[in-house]
Protein backbone atom coordinates (compact mmCIF):
# COMPACT_ATOMS: atom_id res chain seq x y z
CA UNK A 1 0.00 0.00 0.00
CA UNK A 2 1.40 3.48 -1.08
CA UNK A 3 1.96 5.94 1.95
CA UNK A 4 0.83 9.96 1.14
CA UNK A 5 1.44 12.47 3.24
CA UNK A 6 -0.72 15.15 3.47
CA UNK A 7 1.05 18.93 3.24
CA UNK A 8 -0.77 20.07 6.64
CA UNK A 9 1.19 16.99 7.84
CA UNK A 10 4.42 17.79 6.52
CA UNK A 11 4.19 21.51 7.02
CA UNK A 12 3.95 20.30 11.20
CA UNK A 13 6.87 17.78 10.77
CA UNK A 14 9.17 20.80 9.51
CA UNK A 15 8.00 23.33 11.96
CA UNK A 16 8.38 21.19 14.58
CA UNK A 17 12.45 20.54 13.33
CA UNK A 18 13.06 24.06 13.31
CA UNK A 19 11.82 25.05 16.71
CA UNK A 20 13.63 21.79 18.31
CA UNK A 21 16.80 23.32 15.82
CA UNK A 22 16.17 27.00 17.47
CA UNK A 23 16.16 25.64 20.93
CA UNK A 24 19.23 23.31 20.86
CA UNK A 25 21.04 26.50 19.51
CA UNK A 26 23.42 27.69 22.59
CA UNK A 27 24.65 31.26 23.92
CA UNK A 28 28.36 31.15 22.27
CA UNK A 29 29.69 33.17 25.65
CA UNK A 30 27.79 30.55 27.87
CA UNK A 31 29.86 27.58 25.67
CA UNK A 32 32.82 29.12 25.60
CA UNK A 33 33.03 29.75 28.99
CA UNK A 34 31.91 25.70 29.52
CA UNK A 35 34.68 24.57 27.55
CA UNK A 36 37.26 26.52 28.57
CA UNK A 37 36.76 25.44 32.25
CA UNK A 38 36.79 21.81 30.62
CA UNK A 39 40.55 22.79 29.17
CA UNK A 40 41.73 23.75 32.27
CA UNK A 41 40.48 20.90 33.93
CA UNK A 42 42.22 18.60 31.37
CA UNK A 43 45.57 20.67 32.16
CA UNK A 44 45.33 19.93 35.86
CA UNK A 45 45.24 16.46 34.69
CA UNK A 46 47.38 16.17 32.16
CA UNK A 47 50.68 17.58 34.12
CA UNK A 48 50.99 14.57 35.55
CA UNK A 49 51.44 12.34 32.39
CA UNK A 50 53.92 11.22 30.83
CA UNK A 51 53.11 10.45 27.13
CA UNK A 52 55.12 9.19 23.90
CA UNK A 53 54.68 10.83 20.70
CA UNK A 54 55.17 9.01 17.52
CA UNK A 55 55.11 11.78 14.11
CA UNK A 56 55.24 10.49 10.56
CA UNK A 57 56.29 12.90 8.13
CA UNK A 58 56.18 11.72 4.10
CA UNK A 59 57.47 13.76 1.82
CA UNK A 60 54.74 14.28 -1.19
CA UNK A 61 54.81 15.99 -4.86
CA UNK A 62 51.98 18.60 -5.91
CA UNK A 63 49.62 15.78 -6.69
CA UNK A 64 49.82 14.33 -3.32
CA UNK A 65 51.79 11.40 -4.59
CA UNK A 66 54.37 10.36 -2.23
CA UNK A 67 57.89 11.51 -2.86
CA UNK A 68 61.44 10.17 -0.82
CA UNK A 69 60.95 8.45 2.46
CA UNK A 70 59.33 8.39 5.54
CA UNK A 71 61.04 10.01 8.73
CA UNK A 72 59.11 8.76 12.09
CA UNK A 73 60.18 10.78 15.32
CA UNK A 74 59.61 9.47 18.70
CA UNK A 75 59.94 11.88 21.24
CA UNK A 76 58.35 11.63 25.42
CA UNK A 77 56.06 13.93 25.73
CA UNK A 78 54.62 15.95 28.45
CA UNK A 79 52.05 19.32 28.97
CA UNK A 80 53.27 22.32 31.34
CA UNK A 81 50.49 24.69 32.58
CA UNK A 82 50.18 27.62 34.83
CA UNK A 83 49.12 26.49 38.20
CA UNK A 84 46.87 29.08 38.98
CA UNK A 85 42.97 27.57 39.31
CA UNK A 86 41.85 28.85 35.78
CA UNK A 87 45.73 28.78 33.87
CA UNK A 88 46.57 31.05 31.04
CA UNK A 89 49.08 29.45 29.23
CA UNK A 90 50.15 26.05 28.58
CA UNK A 91 53.20 24.49 26.38
CA UNK A 92 54.25 20.90 25.41
CA UNK A 93 57.50 20.07 25.68
CA UNK A 94 59.24 17.18 24.07
CA UNK A 95 62.35 15.06 23.97
CA UNK A 96 63.81 12.85 21.14
CA UNK A 97 63.89 9.39 22.07
CA UNK A 98 64.45 7.78 18.43
CA UNK A 99 64.68 8.90 14.76
CA UNK A 100 63.49 6.01 12.32
CA UNK A 101 63.85 3.59 14.95
CA UNK A 102 67.12 4.62 16.40
CA UNK A 103 68.96 6.39 19.15
CA UNK A 104 69.29 10.10 17.83
CA UNK A 105 73.13 10.83 16.08
CA UNK A 106 75.12 14.19 16.57
CA UNK A 107 74.56 14.72 12.53
CA UNK A 108 70.38 14.67 13.04
CA UNK A 109 70.42 17.80 14.94
CA UNK A 110 71.26 19.78 12.42
CA UNK A 111 70.85 17.79 9.17
CA UNK A 112 67.82 19.05 7.16
CA UNK A 113 65.24 15.95 7.37
CA UNK A 114 65.03 17.12 10.63
CA UNK A 115 63.28 20.31 9.55
CA UNK A 116 59.77 18.74 10.14
CA UNK A 117 60.35 17.60 13.13
CA UNK A 118 58.06 18.64 16.26
CA UNK A 119 59.49 21.35 18.03
CA UNK A 120 60.65 20.86 21.45
CA UNK A 121 58.93 23.57 22.87
CA UNK A 122 55.32 24.76 21.80
CA UNK A 123 51.85 26.20 22.19
CA UNK A 124 49.09 23.68 23.63
CA UNK A 125 46.22 24.07 20.55
CA UNK A 126 43.75 24.78 23.33
CA UNK A 127 44.89 27.54 25.48
CA UNK A 128 43.25 29.89 22.84
CA UNK A 129 40.15 28.78 24.82
CA UNK A 130 41.03 29.71 28.33
CA UNK A 131 39.73 33.06 29.27
CA UNK A 132 43.40 35.06 29.25
CA UNK A 133 43.13 34.37 25.26
CA UNK A 134 39.47 34.31 24.02
CA UNK A 135 39.55 37.70 23.73
CA UNK A 136 42.22 37.60 20.59
CA UNK A 137 39.71 36.00 18.51
CA UNK A 138 35.99 36.29 17.51
CA UNK A 139 33.79 33.30 17.95
CA UNK A 140 30.10 32.49 16.45
CA UNK A 141 27.85 29.36 16.66
CA UNK A 142 28.02 27.12 13.77
CA UNK A 143 25.56 24.71 13.89
CA UNK A 144 25.11 21.34 15.27
CA UNK A 145 26.26 18.35 13.74
CA UNK A 146 27.56 14.59 14.06
CA UNK A 147 31.16 13.66 14.92
CA UNK A 148 31.58 9.93 14.86
CA UNK A 149 28.30 9.15 16.07
CA UNK A 150 27.93 11.77 18.61
CA UNK A 151 26.60 15.30 18.67
CA UNK A 152 28.66 18.15 18.75
CA UNK A 153 28.47 21.51 19.12
CA UNK A 154 30.73 23.39 16.01
CA UNK A 155 31.41 27.11 17.18
CA UNK A 156 33.91 29.01 14.31
CA UNK A 157 36.24 31.36 15.15
CA UNK A 158 38.57 33.95 13.83
CA UNK A 159 41.85 36.09 14.67
CA UNK A 160 40.55 39.63 15.48
CA UNK A 161 43.68 41.53 14.74
CA UNK A 162 43.22 40.17 10.42
CA UNK A 163 46.59 41.46 9.69
CA UNK A 164 49.55 38.67 8.86
CA UNK A 165 53.03 40.49 9.31
CA UNK A 166 55.58 37.20 9.77
CA UNK A 167 59.32 37.77 9.31
CA UNK A 168 61.53 34.93 7.89
CA UNK A 169 63.41 33.40 10.74
CA UNK A 170 66.21 30.88 10.56
CA UNK A 171 65.07 27.27 12.28
CA UNK A 172 65.60 27.84 16.19
CA UNK A 173 66.85 24.66 16.48
CA UNK A 174 69.70 24.76 13.80
CA UNK A 175 68.80 22.30 11.14
CA UNK A 176 70.57 22.99 7.83
CA UNK A 177 68.41 25.16 4.90
CA UNK A 178 65.69 25.10 7.45
CA UNK A 179 63.15 28.33 8.18
CA UNK A 180 60.09 29.21 10.15
CA UNK A 181 58.89 32.79 10.91
CA UNK A 182 57.96 35.52 13.69
CA UNK A 183 55.13 37.61 14.25
CA UNK A 184 51.73 37.33 14.11
CA UNK A 185 49.70 35.53 11.39
CA UNK A 186 46.15 35.70 11.46
CA UNK A 187 44.22 32.45 11.64
CA UNK A 188 40.57 30.91 11.49
CA UNK A 189 38.89 27.67 12.28
CA UNK A 190 36.23 25.50 13.56
CA UNK A 191 35.89 23.54 16.76
CA UNK A 192 33.66 20.69 17.67
CA UNK A 193 31.90 20.16 21.24
CA UNK A 194 30.98 17.03 22.84
CA UNK A 195 27.18 18.18 23.47
CA UNK A 196 27.02 15.75 26.73
CA UNK A 197 29.92 17.04 28.53
CA UNK A 198 31.52 20.45 26.34
CA UNK A 199 35.01 18.35 25.73
CA UNK A 200 36.77 19.53 22.69
CA UNK A 201 36.39 16.48 20.20
CA UNK A 202 38.23 18.13 16.96
CA UNK A 203 40.01 21.58 16.09
CA UNK A 204 40.76 22.86 11.81
CA UNK A 205 42.56 25.79 11.79
CA UNK A 206 44.10 27.47 8.74
CA UNK A 207 44.94 30.73 7.16
CA UNK A 208 42.39 32.81 6.03
CA UNK A 209 44.75 33.20 2.78
CA UNK A 210 48.34 33.05 1.00
CA UNK A 211 50.42 35.27 3.68
CA UNK A 212 53.63 36.93 2.38
CA UNK A 213 56.68 36.46 4.31
CA UNK A 214 58.87 38.82 4.65
CA UNK A 215 62.36 37.88 4.42
CA UNK A 216 65.39 39.63 5.49
CA UNK A 217 68.30 40.99 3.89
CA UNK A 218 70.74 38.90 5.52
CA UNK A 219 68.74 35.77 4.98
CA UNK A 220 68.32 36.97 1.43
CA UNK A 221 72.39 37.14 1.02
CA UNK A 222 72.99 33.63 2.69
CA UNK A 223 70.13 31.86 0.97
CA UNK A 224 70.11 33.22 -2.69
CA UNK A 225 66.50 34.47 -1.75
CA UNK A 226 64.01 37.17 -3.30
CA UNK A 227 62.78 39.63 -0.32
CA UNK A 228 59.77 37.70 0.42
CA UNK A 229 57.98 34.39 0.26
CA UNK A 230 54.58 33.33 0.02
CA UNK A 231 52.80 30.77 2.84
CA UNK A 232 50.81 28.96 0.42
CA UNK A 233 48.59 27.04 3.20
CA UNK A 234 48.62 26.16 6.68
CA UNK A 235 45.67 23.62 7.83
CA UNK A 236 46.09 21.45 11.18
CA UNK A 237 43.33 19.11 11.69
CA UNK A 238 43.43 17.29 15.48
CA UNK A 239 41.22 15.13 16.80
CA UNK A 240 40.92 14.54 20.55
CA UNK A 241 39.77 11.44 22.26
CA UNK A 242 39.19 10.57 25.94
CA UNK A 243 40.68 7.57 26.99
CA UNK A 244 40.22 5.81 30.75
CA UNK A 245 42.94 4.06 32.59
CA UNK A 246 43.74 2.93 36.07
CA UNK A 247 47.35 1.94 36.01
CA UNK A 248 50.00 3.50 34.19
CA UNK A 249 50.15 -0.08 31.45
CA UNK A 250 46.17 1.04 31.28
CA UNK A 251 46.97 4.66 29.58
CA UNK A 252 46.59 5.26 26.17
CA UNK A 253 46.40 9.10 24.38
CA UNK A 254 45.72 8.74 20.63
CA UNK A 255 45.54 11.72 17.97
CA UNK A 256 45.47 11.68 14.82
CA UNK A 257 47.31 15.10 13.52
CA UNK A 258 47.14 16.23 9.80
CA UNK A 259 49.41 18.97 8.59
CA UNK A 260 50.41 20.14 4.97
CA UNK A 261 53.26 21.63 4.58
CA UNK A 262 53.29 25.51 4.19
CA UNK A 263 56.06 26.65 1.84
CA UNK A 264 55.46 27.27 -1.85
CA UNK A 265 57.73 24.96 -3.83
CA UNK A 266 57.60 22.29 -1.13
CA UNK A 267 54.69 19.54 0.17
CA UNK A 268 54.83 17.19 2.72
CA UNK A 269 51.81 15.23 5.19
CA UNK A 270 52.68 14.78 8.86
CA UNK A 271 50.43 12.62 10.78
CA UNK A 272 50.99 11.65 14.51
CA UNK A 273 50.53 9.57 17.46
CA UNK A 274 50.19 10.04 20.93
CA UNK A 275 50.04 7.27 23.72
CA UNK A 276 50.71 7.86 27.36
CA UNK A 277 50.87 6.59 31.08
CA UNK A 278 50.74 8.38 34.34
CA UNK A 279 54.00 9.60 36.09
CA UNK A 280 54.40 7.21 38.66
CA UNK A 281 54.40 9.35 41.45
CA UNK A 282 51.95 10.66 44.12
CA UNK A 283 50.46 12.95 41.69
CA UNK A 284 49.41 10.01 39.82
CA UNK A 285 46.30 9.23 41.45
CA UNK A 286 44.68 12.24 40.56
CA UNK A 287 45.70 11.98 37.01
CA UNK A 288 44.20 8.63 36.85
CA UNK A 289 40.70 9.79 37.85
CA UNK A 290 38.16 12.90 36.44
CA UNK A 291 33.90 13.07 36.50
CA UNK A 292 34.02 10.82 33.23
CA UNK A 293 36.38 8.65 33.94
CA UNK A 294 39.38 9.36 31.70
CA UNK A 295 41.40 11.99 30.01
CA UNK A 296 41.83 13.93 27.18
CA UNK A 297 44.10 13.17 24.83
CA UNK A 298 45.78 16.06 23.11
CA UNK A 299 47.55 16.73 19.71
CA UNK A 300 49.14 19.93 17.83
Amino acid sequence: MNAIVLPGALALVLAAMTATGAQAQPNVEGLLVRVGERVAEFYKLAKNVICIETSTVQPVDFNSSSKGFVRTVESELHIEADSDQIPGAAAIVRKVRKVNGRVPREKDKKDRAGCTDPNPLSSEPLEFLLPAHRSEYQFRTAGIAKDRNRTALMIDFASVDRRSNPELIEDPSGHDDCFDWSEHIASRGRIWVDARNYDVVRVERGLRGPVDVRVPALIQRCHQLASWVVIVRDDVTIRYKTVAFSAPDRCCFCRNPSTPSPWSGAASSQRGETRGSPITDASSQEAGSSSNGGLQGVND
